[in-house]
């Protein structure tokens, strides 16, 4: 459904925006390197500003899409440049604008390649507003894998040791759920209508189809039914990016190698490009894999299952870790869990908790990743062990930590909370045990966090560690918004809730929920 039609292009500006800058470094002179980096802020600030105002432009009372723009493309295969937002996709457009301009303060010290690295920083940026935005599932799957050539480089090229491995994993990791992706748009596309004019990518409109009926039916294929393997095909490849177990071991390598811009961006967006395609297309296109006969599938309980397992068992890993990025990564793993543990129980309290978890768990997973960036710096080494007594030697850096990781341990009063509760109230109406045994990673998370806290900032000071100065005015700038948002969200959650709720409804009421 289209609530408003933009005339301004606000999202094409949002989304093509970084592309100017892309360009404007091209021109620079390899060697200005401080011109080369406030060119790449400059072009991450227009679409934050912009996304800034499109939340205040943003009809809060509207369930359908906004700022709607659509243009022929490809006429001869019915492709179209279609965007637009709802709730659902609107607030991560925002997140996105907010994460891509503090990665670019938090690379200020990159002085390999500096040309080459912001503008595939500004690539990135491109590629992701855009898949929050596409209405049209080419242009959705175009936006998809314009992503990972930027990931691949940013990570191969600037990352760590490992580097060339972690970047690989993740390449075809990532490429296997495309190619299951492709296949599943093809046969939508070739399913959508008998002729060529009748056929289409858009996801408006295969919504609309598949919420009919139109995918009950079909080819079968490895002997499942035509809407079963559509939606495991499209599963897989959003589930690599979420990522679910057993998909998932990617991400700790990436996270470990990755820069430290790197990591705040794939944890605090580039996981939520998994969540937002299970909503965009795997529910709006074919709810009946998820609800059917007045219950739950065999399909919803296996997300419910699956998110179980990542609350879970991410959380035991995590608290096993001993390098302090790769206990944060695997703790996104656990976090990443409650928003299946939402989306399975398809209520508006559960779609809700899944949303407000992917916005809440930017705020938080970035903070942190740039928090252990900046302990990085200057002792060279991630290993909890070795540190003890920073509190007292940095007590700016601690005192943003604990709030960092408070909000990460689901505090109430805080952000993290209102996600994963909300996500626990709407999935125990449907999935009780599952729901149950998922409480278990949230005690495991606040053991591993609160013993993280004991062995990093508190007991015997460390002489090594007297001469560390605090925060710098940079790394407190890129800090601090972070810190507002985990505060601000969890005492005014309706500030979201507010935004995503007519969206949230409508998707709901697609199994027969409100």
């Amino acid at each position: 459904m289209i609530s408003t039609i933009d005339t301004t292009h606000l999202l094409s500006w949002i989304t093509l925006a970084p592309l100017l800058g892309m360009v404007a470094i091209l021109f620079t002179p390899r060697d200005k390197h401080d011109v080369i980096k406030t060119i790449a802020a400059a072009f991450t600030g227009i679409p934050l500003v912009l996304s800034g105002w499109l939340y205040f432009k943003f009809d809060q009372s509207l369930a359908g899409y906004q700022f709607y723009e659509d243009f022929a493309w490809v006429e001869a295969f019915n492709i179209r440049y279609t965007v637009g937002v709802d709730g659902l996709s609107a607030p991560l457009v925002l997140l996105t604008g907010l994460l891509m301009f503090f990665a670019v303060f938090s690379s200020w010290n990159v002085e390999k390649g500096v040309k080459g690295y912001f503008m595939l920083l500004l690539l990135l940026t491109v590629g992701i507003n855009g898949v929050f935005v596409s209405l049209d599932f080419f242009l959705f799957y175009v936006y998809w894998e314009l992503m990972l050539l930027p990931m691949y480089f940013l990570i191969g090229i600037w990352g760590g040791p490992r580097r060339e491995y972690a970047a690989i994993k993740f390449f075809l990791y990532t490429l296997a759920g495309s190619v299951l992706m492709l296949v599943a748009m093809i046969a939508m596309y070739l399913h959508s209508g008998a002729t060529a004019a009748e056929r289409t990518f858009s996801l408006v409109t295969l919504a609309q189809k598949g919420q009919g009926g139109l995918f009950d039916s079909g080819p079968a294929l490895l002997g499942m039914d035509f809407r079963s393997w559509l939606f495991l095909f499209l599963f897989i490849g959003f589930a690599i990016k979420i990522p679910v177990f057993p998909f998932h071991t990617w991400l700790p390598d990436a996270h470990v190698e990755a820069p430290t811009a790197i990591s705040v961006v794939l944890a605090g967006i580039l996981l939520k490009l998994g969540g937002y395609g299970l909503m965009r297309v795997n529910m709006q296109v074919l709810p009946g894999a998820l609800w059917s006969d007045g219950g739950p599938t065999g399909w919803a309980t296996m997300l419910a299952v699956l998110g179980m397992i990542n609350c879970v068992y991410g959380a035991f890993v995590a608290m096993a870790q001993t390098d302090f990025k790769k206990l944060v990564a695997y703790s996104s793993v656990a976090h990443m869990g409650f928003v299946l543990l939402g989306l399975a129980a398809m209520n508006p309290n559960g779609i809700a908790g899944a949303n407000l978890q992917l916005v809440n768990h930017g705020t938080s997973s970035a903070m942190l990743f740039l928090l252990v960036g900046v302990i990085y710096d200057r002792a060279h080494h991630r290993e909890i062990a070795k540190f003890g007594g920073l509190a007292a030697h940095m007590p700016m850096y601690a005192s943003l930590a604990f709030l960092g990781i408070f909000t990460s341990l689901g505090l109430p009063g805080l952000a993290g909370f209102w996600g994963e509760a909300l996500s626990l109230i709407g999935c125990y109406e449907v999935f009780p045990k599952i729901t149950i045994v998922s409480t278990i990673g949230l005690i495991v998370t606040a053991a591993f966090l609160l013993m993280t806290i004991r062995k990093v900032f508190f007991g015997p000071k460390k002489e090594q560690y007297a001469a560390f100065p605090d925060l710098t005015l940079r790394e407190w700038a890129c800090l601090t918004p972070f810190g507002v948002f985990c505060i601000l969200l969890g005492v005014a959650p309706f500030l979201l809730t507010d935004w995503i709720g007519p969206s949230v409804n409508a998707l709901a009421a697609l199994f027969g929920k409100s």
